[in-house]
């Protein structure tokens, strides 16, 4: 049978060039009619505008007399015109506790200290062609958004709208620029500044408790997140979902109890556990390897934990494995050791590498002693790790890494200091420097530290540690979600 097709009726104004809605009177005029007022205010966790306000009142302590200005940054561009989902620079949040893309923090000298003005870019209400044309701020694609005067009640602080500092730029001549606001700083006339950027690292390095309180929250959620991940082990075995499944498990949980992960979460099993920044999650879970997990819930304040633990996927670690978890924890302990206030910031460091180099020596692994090994001129053994073993930690998972060295690593260790100790042995399926038994082994154990007045607070001590805890823990765990 032929069917016989007839050329369809085009539709009416086909063959027209598309309407551009901006530029239609009767389109502009009714859109920008007949909606009701949403009042929107700010949610901030408890505290934020107060501690934001402490942090500038430090601030301004520390560079008396000078015109400060940092930015919340822009989202960047993922692929065309789909953008990365906006984070807001995380010394412009210690300081404002604000997250609005393309706001702007200027801290204007006064007597007595300075004068903080936050300018926030006007939300689009229905009166503005933004409004529908905007796809990436205009609240008829985005949502209600707060305006500039819930910013100030909620932020207790000045706020205007971010072209009114347009006609200030005279005014910002000489000024030092944080490096997120770096292009404000080119079309204005101020100078991204070292001292800024090195000053503000140093002042983020001790919390108060507040952040502390915040670090508390996020560790917690954390741990938490750690339970659901090894639930969910048997089904991505059973099923074959892999190590996408269980990152995909921390994730959803980070966005469910927190703002979401505070990094790339890490899910290496087997051969991918010695790979240090194992992100691309894309391979099996193997029943009998170790499982290295690394992850951290950031918390709505924009504070994350920083975290791992190697677990035995089926619940009990071979005899190989166990013998590298338990040199790990050797060296995890001594490190820990170390953490008191007034004791220099590398001894951990230094305590941790001399128990794993002697471990290594004892295996007949180093090809020197360990005194050799250790030594400036030597650190073979740093072939099986060669990371750092521990950070400052806070708004960002490597908190105030661009502080000067002897700001960082060269600084006593002080209270209200919150740091990671993370050391591990990573033994790559392709070394051959290593008995076949520890190919393909892979464990770090991380936890995260306060200093307190006294000595240190393990905050992550809600997981085990040692070998059998984890045993005992993994197997308490495995499936129970299911």
């Amino acid at each position: 049978m032929t069917h016989h097709h007839t050329a369809p009726v085009r539709p009416r104004f086909a063959g027209t060039r598309y309407p551009r809605l901006a530029e239609i009177p009767a389109f502009t005029e009714f859109i920008a009619s007949g909606w009701d007022d949403v009042a929107v205010h700010p949610t901030l966790p408890a505290g934020t505008a107060a501690a934001a306000a402490s942090h500038r009142a430090r601030l301004s302590a520390a560079l008396p007399g000078k015109t400060l200005v940092v930015a919340a940054g822009a989202a960047p561009i993922r692929n065309d015109d789909a953008a990365y989902g906006f984070r807001a620079d995380s010394s412009f949040v210690w300081l404002t506790g604000c997250q609005v893309e393309g706001a702007l923090l200027v801290m204007w000298p006064a007597a007595g200290g300075h004068d903080a003005v936050l300018y926030l870019p006007r939300p689009f209400r229905p009166a503005d062609a933004g409004f529908f044309s905007d796809a990436a701020h205009g609240e008829l694609w985005v949502g209600p958004s707060a305006g500039l005067p819930e910013w100030s009640d909620a932020l207790q602080v000045t706020v205007e709208p971010l072209e009114s500092l347009e006609v200030r730029h005279a005014d910002l001549r000489g000024a030092q620029a944080a490096r997120s606001a770096a292009p404000l700083a080119t079309t204005a006339g101020a100078s991204v500044s070292p001292e800024l950027e090195r000053t503000l690292s140093r002042l983020r390095m001790v919390k108060d408790e507040w952040e502390i309180t915040q670090l508390r929250a996020a560790v917690d959620a954390t741990v938490g997140g750690f339970a659901a991940v090894v639930a969910e082990v048997p089904r991505a075995i059973a099923d074959g979902l892999g190590e996408r499944w269980l990152q995909g498990t921390f994730d959803r949980h980070a966005r469910t109890f927190g703002n979401g992960p505070g990094y790339s979460t890490i899910v290496g099993s087997g051969a991918h556990a010695p790979i240090l920044h194992w992100v691309r999650c894309d391979g099996p879970i193997l029943p009998h390897a170790a499982l290295l997990l690394d992850m951290g819930v950031e918390t709505h304040s924009l504070y994350t934990a920083d975290v791992t633990r190697t677990v035995p996927a089926g619940g009990t670690f071979t005899s190989a494995q166990r013998a590298v978890h338990d040199l790990v924890e050797k060296a995890h302990r001594a490190g820990l050791e170390q953490i008191r206030p007034g004791t220099p910031y590398l001894d951990f460091h230094f305590a941790a590498m001399e128990v794993v180099a002697q471990g290594l020596h004892d295996w007949g692994l180093l090809p020197v002693s360990v005194d050799e090994a250790l030594s400036p001129e030597g650190q073979q053994h740093r072939r099986y790790l060669a990371c750092g073993i521990g950070h400052h930690l806070g708004l960002d998972v490597h908190d105030c890494s661009q502080a000067h060295y002897e700001d960082y690593m060269g600084a006593d260790l002080e209270p209200g200091v919150v740091m990671t100790v993370e050391p591990g042995l990573y033994f790559h399926a392709h070394d051959l420097t290593l008995p076949p038994e520890l190919r393909g082994i892979g464990v770090r154990l991380e936890d995260d530290i306060l200093v307190t007045e006294s000595g240190s607070e393990v905050l992550s001590d809600g997981l085990p540690i040692d070998a059998d805890g984890i045993e005992q823990w993994t197997r308490g765990h495995l499936g129970s979600g299911a």
